[in-house]
């Protein structure tokens, strides 16, 4: 397993091939991703320890998403069958992925615990449990700074679980060891990572303005205008999650199965930054 570095350009590469793929297979990958939603919002329903569950189970769905992509890539159509990878490669990969999600959701909790201290817990009830924002409740400065302190220190938890399902997935990496080279990764070609986090957000808001103006143009209300924007954030979503296999086959030394994908574009063979 070899850590790659590439050119910062690579980032709108990735961004370009998540979507081709998406193209393939967008009923089968928009299904794939609607139905872990709704697993895991039912999930969180569950008081307590339903949240925590959901949480473990996280690293799962991602993993999920990205051997979807896999398949999509190869001309494959990917079913439902796939959100049970996890459970069906034995019993080390099973407990290596819990571990792995267990990690994920200390470290949440975690960070809504640090913004409870700068609160008393009212953005983490809103995160943890849906309570309504309200507008005294969003002006208010502890509530901000709350909400600020999770929003930065959730940065690098993502970076640090960014490639690990993957790791542990397709090259048995143990969790731990995971994290370090998916942060390693991600810090690596932060320029890379950088242009595709910023294309994205940057395609999320023309296109929240694009919606907003056709809703005006056909004079719908607020809940139109509501729906509109949550099924093109679903789909966003499954696009960016359908890049993060492509961002793992250029970070790291590819395994077989995404070597030889249908996809139209490939990235140049990129430096070998070391290896495990």
């Amino acid at each position: 397993m070899k850590l790659h570095i590439v050119p910062a350009q690579t980032g709108f590469t990735w961004v370009k091939l998540g979507v081709q793929a998406f193209r393939r297979q967008p009923l089968a990958l928009a299904a794939l991703f609607f139905l872990s939603f709704v697993a895991m919002s039912l999930l969180a329903s569950v008081p307590v320890l339903g949240n925590i569950a959901s949480l473990v189970l996280l690293p799962s769905v991602t993993l999920a998403m990205m051997v979807a992509t896999g398949e999509s890539i190869q001309g494959h159509t990917p079913t439902p069958a796939l959100l049970l990878i996890t459970f069906r490669k034995g019993r080390q990969h099973l407990r290596h992925m819990l571990l792995l999600g267990a990690l994920y959701a200390a470290g949440f909790l975690g960070i809504m615990a640090l913004s409870a201290l700068v609160d008393g817990g009212r953005f983490a009830q809103v995160y943890m449990d849906g309570t309504p924002v309200t507008a005294q409740m969003a002006s208010d400065p502890s509530f901000q700074k709350a909400m600020w302190t999770a929003t930065v220190l959730s940065l690098p938890l993502s970076l640090l679980f960014w490639h690990a399902p993957g790791l542990v997935h397709w090259h048995g990496v143990p969790p731990v060891k995971a994290l370090f080279f998916s942060l390693m990764a991600c810090v690596r070609n932060v320029g890379a990572c950088l242009v595709f986090l910023f294309s994205w957000l940057g395609i999320g808001v023309l296109g929240a303005l694009v919606i907003s103006i056709i809703s005006l143009l056909l004079g719908l209300g607020g809940e139109g205008v509501g729906s509109l924007l949550m099924g093109a954030a679903m789909m966003m979503a499954t696009m960016i999650l359908s890049c993060a296999v492509f961002i793992f086959r250029d970070c790291f030394e590819p395994p077989e199965s995404l070597l030889h994908g249908a996809h139209n574009e490939t990235t140049p063979p990129p430096p070998t930054a070391g290896s495990n």
